[in-house]
């Protein structure tokens, strides 16, 4: 007889960073576990709503760029066109968001870096084809506005016909007061971590969150 899922967690960064740390030195389930459970689940909703085109991935810089990574994986091993749209060098991913750019590398995924206006007009392009755009730029742990390149990524994306999945957090958002900058990414769907995060339940932010799915990444809060 299958047992029944906790009620989800609400969580501030601060506690969010506190469970990471805790779920690695306590629990000894390694860090990039949990990235690869989180990248897997959202592709697994992804799978679920439906893709019926190429899937425009924006990467920025260090966890929730892995976490991108692991969906852009997971997407194309599933048969889908994933283009993976790099914000900062790929060369300067580490730890576990760099070991994934050498598995998506060595899958044969390509990583394209884009800098500049030139790098937000590329985007454009990729936007105005994709079926999904998946914002992977910034984390919980991001606050105030995002700045450039990063704002003008966002708004050709909020300016798409793409649907728009957040990873974590909508990227302009701050996780704990739910206060949303300009430009804040406009989610259709949010794909959150672990635990809700308080921002994301503020009414105000509900435009930008859109449908929001708590993804089980193989840890219980409380056990930590």
């Amino acid at each position: 007889m299958a047992g029944t899922s906790p009620k989800p967690a609400i969580l501030t960064r601060e506690q969010v960073r506190e469970l990471d740390v805790q779920a690695v030195s306590k629990l000894k389930v390694p860090s990039i576990v949990l990235m690869e459970n989180a990248g897997r689940g959202t592709a697994d909703v992804m799978q679920k709503l439906g893709i019926e085109g190429m899937v425009a991935i924006c990467c920025g810089k260090g966890n929730n760029a892995g976490d991108g990574l692991v969906v852009a994986r997971h997407l194309t091993l599933r048969g889908y066109h994933c283009e993976v749209l790099c914000w900062e060098s790929p060369e300067g991913l580490r730890d576990d968001a760099g070991i994934n750019r050498d598995i998506c590398r060595a899958c044969g995924i390509g990583l394209h870096q884009l800098s500049g206006d030139e790098g937000a007009l590329q985007a454009t392009n990729y936007f105005h084809v994709a079926d999904w755009i998946v914002d992977a730029l910034l984390g919980t742990g991001a606050q105030g506005a995002p700045r450039p390149p990063l704002d003008a990524v966002i708004r050709a994306a909020n300016a798409s016909r793409a649907r728009r999945m957040a990873l974590d957090i909508p990227s302009g958002l701050d996780a704990d007061t739910g206060v949303a900058s300009s430009p804040t990414f406009q989610a259709d769907h949010t794909c959150t971590y672990a635990a809700i995060k308080p921002g994301l339940l503020v009414p105000a932010a509900q435009v930008l969150v859109g449908q929001l799915h708590v993804i089980d990444i193989g840890i219980d809060v409380h056990w930590a």
